[in-house]
């Protein structure tokens, strides 16, 4: 499927669903969103996602449909856990909790323009040189080894080298200044650190970029359905965020479910050199069911997990 086949309408639409999207999230609300809210918010988010996977299925056919909700629930299963390295983030820089939105805001809105344009320039690298298909499989592996090893354990913010660029070259002032990122102190406009904490979103989600997409990639190579996916499971990680901090650690076994799907996309990349191609079906089974299954593992355990 190629992207002329897809009706310029639905381009329009769905980007001005987007849009709409972003900008009521960033409008001003009367009360702070409540955990009721952002788990409501999510559920739509998610209800919007799978209707768009209905419209795949129904217009482009059977195998299409299964690829688009297969990366989405990859991409939203390896974003849930990445949330958990935000909560590192914030907390590691002392943001205050009701401060934390328009930060998540500008950091998801990067997201979403950093993944278009990787997906976009995935897609032309496999229709061009299919061996780095190969190398994107690489990735995955390395990516799950780096899972079962660490994960979010082992991220320091402190330690990204824009923490340094920043002080060195920008005017910091000290203390916060509500949710704002430029301040007046004495007359001189500085950036506060809530600065510094978006650079560090912006540029770990990159990083978190270089595993994701290429997982998206292997599953299909299709620009329409790699990235309509990967935007919907990232436009609602605002209140999935709030969501999962009130959840910490009520999905343990998360990141080593994400490590075998992630060690299972890359063997099965390598194996279609071989000339072994796994159903579509049977790929989206093993994806959904391996990451469904440490899902119930890690609430089944939970209490026991938080009792230790």
């Amino acid at each position: 499927m190629t992207m002329a086949e897809v009706p310029l309408l639905f381009w329009v639409l769905f980007h001005l669903m987007i849009i709409g999207l972003l900008v009521y999230d960033l409008l001003p609300k009367k009360k702070e969103p409540t955990l009721r809210r952002n788990i409501l918010w999510s559920a739509l988010m998610i209800i919007l996602a799978l209707s768009l996977g209905g419209y795949v299925y129904l217009n482009f056919g059977q195998e299409e449909g299964m690829k688009y909700v297969t990366a989405y629930i990859t991409e939203l299963a390896l974003s849930v856990d990445n949330l958990f390295v935000f909560i590192v983030i914030f907390t590691y820089f002392g943001v205050p909790f009701a401060r934390q939105h328009k930060a998540l805001f500008y950091g998801i809105l990067g997201a979403i323009v950093f993944r278009a344009a990787f997906i976009f320039a995935g897609v032309a690298l496999i229709e061009n040189f299919h061996w780095v298909i190969y190398v994107f499989g690489a990735v995955l592996l390395y990516s799950a080894y780096k899972l079962l090893k660490g994960g979010v354990e082992a991220t320091k913010p402190g330690d990204n080298a824009v923490v340094g660029f920043a002080k060195r070259f920008l005017p910091i002032c000290e203390d916060y200044d509500g949710d704002k990122f430029i301040t007046k102190i004495d007359g001189v406009l500085k950036c506060t650190p809530l600065v510094i904490v978006l650079l560090v979103i912006e540029t770990t989600d990159i990083m978190f970029a270089l595993d994701s997409v290429p997982a998206v990639l292997t599953i299909t190579g299709e620009f329409f359905t790699a990235y309509t996916s990967n935007i919907m499971a990232i436009i609602g990680l605002r209140a999935l965020y709030f969501v999962v901090a009130h959840a910490m650690g009520e999905l343990k076994y998360l990141s080593k479910g994400l490590a075998l799907v992630l060690a299972y996309l890359g063997v099965k990349t390598f194996a279609t050199f071989f000339g072994i191609e796994v159903p579509m079906l049977w790929n989206m089974g093993i994806v959904l069911g391996t990451i469904g299954f440490f899902i119930v593992l890690s609430l089944a355990f939970r209490d026991k997990e938080a009792a230790e």
